[in-house]
C-alpha cells in the first residue's frame, strides 16, 4: 500500500506521543488516519486505503522508477493537516513539514 512517509524526525518534531491518528485534508476530502505504533517506532509512514488512492492518482502517468511524489502537510488545526503535491523547486511555508508518497 502507498503511504506518506513523514521521517522518523518529523515524527519527533511535529506529532505529540500522545495522538493516535491525525486528520489530513487534501481536494475536497478530509480523513482520519490512526498513526500505527510501528509510525512511533521508526516507521514514520502514514497508510490509509483513501489517502492511497489519491497518492497514486498524483502519480500517475510516473513511470515507477521516478522519484517519489513530493509533499507538504500544512498544520491546519491540533492534529489536522492539509496535503499539497509540490515540485522541488517550491519552497515549503514556514508552518508546513516535508513528507513523500512511499
Amino acid at each position: 500500500m502507498t503511504g506518506l512517509n513523514v521521517g522518523v524526525n518529523n515524527v519527533r518534531r511535529y506529532f505529540p506521543k500522545h495522538l493516535s491518528f491525525i486528520q489530513l485534508e487534501f481536494d475536497h476530502l478530509q480523513i482520519e488516519c490512526k498513526l500505527t505504533p510501528e509510525f512511533w517506532r521508526g516507521d514514520g509512514e502514514i497508510q490509509d486505503p483513501r489517502l492511497t488512492l489519491w497518492l497514486e492518482s498524483k502519480s500517475s502517468g510516473r513511470p515507477a522508477c521516478q522519484t517519489p511524489v513530493h509533499l507538504t502537510m500544512i498544520r491546519s488545526g491540533n492534529n489536522c493537516f492539509r496535503l499539497r503535491a509540490i515540485s522541488l523547486s517550491m519552497r515549503s511555508p514556514a508552518r508546513s513539514l516535508p513528507a513523500t508518497a512511499a
